[in-house]
């Protein structure tokens, strides 16, 4: 749906990315509805527009007010244009490399991406896989996960995971040594590398790849925004891996999202006795995921599903 989209419009994309959080629903119909470019000044007023369509089950005004009194959290104009202007750019609904299947997560579709690295986001999406799990991966799963990353990443398909320890960072470094592109998903503002202790992985992926975010420049991270982001990795990839993972955890979030979205979702089957495998053991009894045990299985239930093309 790529279209024609004005410079206020990206302006004023980038200054809502300051002042929501991912995920609003809210915020998200509002802009749909009527432009961001509308939202903002209305937000800078302080009052609902007459000819919005809202829900009559939520307190339009309440909301606005809330978006209204964070907007001492927004840099002014000015340094709004520099960050655009500076080393990260800004994705949205609309631009070239805007990936389409965002739009699948309806008003709750990012409004921005803040985006670095060499990598086209749109075009490095449109053959990938998420590869999700533990942050304190046992070193079977950590294994597995390299392994299948190196070996998908090799023949031409991006891996997709959000930067953390364990299960992310095993990815993501099976991707970049196989010479092959990955896409970090953080949940922190891309001038705030977290953990800090990837800030070394997080260039390395930027050179290789590319790394994005809902927050703007500045943004820490907080529990919300990480299990915000999971939805955006569910959406960018074309189906999505659990290695290892509890029964409540993050990537179990991601992998309800995926399945929310209807797209394929795998597990790798682990020792019974370990708490991490749970997870994995749940989406393939409860969810009818399916097991995957190599990079083969994975490209095969991919494009068995024809959500992406084959080799």
């Amino acid at each position: 749906m790529n279209t024609t989209v004005t410079d206020e419009e990206r302006i004023a994309r980038a200054e809502l990315t300051w002042i929501a959080e991912p995920g609003d629903r809210r915020l998200g119909s509002l802009v749909r509805m009527i432009g961001a470019v509308r939202v903002m000044t209305l937000i800078r007023a302080g009052r609902v527009p007459d000819d919005a369509a809202f829900d009559p089950a939520w307190d339009a005004q309440r909301a606005v007010s809330r978006w209204h009194s964070a907007l001492k959290e927004m840099p002014t104009r000015g340094e709004v244009e520099r960050a655009l202007g500076g080393r990260f750019r800004l994705v949205y609904p609309g631009c070239a490399e805007w990936p389409d299947r965002l739009d699948e997560l309806g008003d709750a579709t990012p409004i921005a991406l803040w985006v670095t690295g060499v990598a086209d986001l749109r075009f490095s999406c449109l053959r990938s896989v998420a590869v999700v799990g533990a942050r304190a991966a046992t070193a079977y799963g950590a294994y597995v996960a390299a392994d299948i990353a190196a070996s998908v990443a090799a023949r031409g398909w991006t891996v997709v995971s959000g930067g953390a320890f364990g299960i992310d960072a095993a990815a993501h470094r099976g991707a970049l040594g196989a010479d092959g592109v990955t896409v970090a998903v953080l949940a922190g503002g891309l001038d705030v590398p977290y953990p800090a202790a990837h800030a070394e992985l997080l260039d390395a992926i930027a050179r290789q790849g590319a790394i994005a975010s809902e927050q703007p420049p500045g943004r820490n991270v907080s529990r919300l925004r990480f299990l915000a982001r999971n939805r955006v990795i569910a959406a960018l990839a074309t189906g999505t891996l659990v290695v290892e993972a509890g029964e409540r955890s993050g990537a179990m979030n991601t992998a309800r999202h995926a399945r929310e979205l209807g797209r394929p979702l795998m597990a790798v089957p682990g020792p019974v006795t370990s708490d991490l495998s749970a997870g994995c053991h749940h989406i393939i009894r409860d969810w009818r995921g399916y097991l995957v045990t190599s990079a083969g299985d994975v490209i095969d239930t991919l494009t068995a599903a024809g959500t992406a093309p084959a080799d």
